[in-house]
């Protein structure tokens, strides 16, 4: 299977962003790929500030229902395709927000996630997500995070233990807010953007697809650094800074058994040494 990973710059245009989708999933088409993992807020892009958010300047909200979610869903044709978006839903007569992502193809919509991790101030900008749940697509079982989830293990290993074989980890993720360094390469989050993406593949054995934005919005200078990850650990293909795909050929099948073989991480825990991980603040 041919997997690709987008490093892009979207801002609030939502139809020109729609266009550069096009482009994108084109080229990723005549290039024989069959998942095409965007990033997080593909339409209509990201905070410009991350701690202090300005109310007059989010990003607009769509619904499921929104024809540019069905331009996405037309365009995708039999590509199953990854993207991202600030969802508006009606919760018990509320009007909510979310940082969301869709799954979909030529189909309609696979599958689908709400952030659940919120950085800094994200919190004054969206409601929180509250679950992971893995999905049935055309390329396999699979699940979705989106950027601060990675962080933490536990949300990619939700998602393994519901049978996804391939995580797509959207990201808007940008560089260091407090200890800027002068190259991206340097910078403290470029490092810890990376080492995220390899340790949650290793540790649960999946294939890893991880996206993120380029570019300048507001204050947030983002990494880029798309790539895509074995179940070893090991990045099969990447891009750096710039807007750039990431594609890499892998049977998934294959590789997670082989990865498994020997080793199999999730069939050797030992979930009764773990009664902290969910039920205690930290010490």
């Amino acid at each position: 299977m041919r997997l690709a990973s987008v490093a892009a710059h979207f801002g609030r245009d939502v139809a020109r962003s729609l266009d550069k989708m096009t482009g994108i999933v084109d080229d990723a088409r005549t290039a024989g790929v069959e998942l095409l993992v965007f990033p997080d807020a593909t339409l209509g892009g990201y905070l410009s500030d991350l701690r202090h958010p300005d109310p007059d300047t989010l990003p607009p909200a769509l619904t499921e229902g929104s024809f540019e979610i069905g331009r996405v869903i037309a365009m995708a044709q039999e590509m199953v395709v990854c993207f991202g978006y600030t969802e508006e839903a009606v919760v018990d007569g509320q009007v909510l927000h979310y940082n969301a992502a869709l799954c979909v193809n030529g189909d309609g919509v696979l599958g689908r996630h709400r952030k659940v991790h919120q950085p800094a101030g994200e919190a004054l900008a969206y409601r929180a997500g509250d679950s992971f749940s893995a999905f049935d697509t055309p390329v396999g079982r699979m699940g979705m995070l989106i950027d601060y989830d990675k962080t933490f293990p536990e949300s990619a290993r939700s998602l393994a233990l519901d049978g996804a074989h391939v995580v797509a980890c959207l990201s808007a993720w940008p560089a260091s807010v407090t200890d800027r360094a002068s190259r991206l390469p340097q910078d403290r989050q470029s490092r810890l953007f990376d080492l995220y993406d390899s340790a949650r593949a290793a540790e649960n054995q999946i294939v890893w697809v991880s996206s993120n934005q380029t570019g300048v919005m507001g204050g947030l200078r983002f990494l880029g650094q798309a790539k895509v990850v074995g179940p070893g650990g090991d990045v099969l293909a990447r891009t750096w800074s710039k807007g750039a795909l990431a594609v890499a050929e892998i049977d998934v099948a294959a590789e997670i058994a082989r990865s498994r073989r020997i080793l199999h991480h999730l069939r050797e825990r030992t979930p009764s040494s773990y009664h902290h991980v969910s039920t205690e603040e930290p010490r």
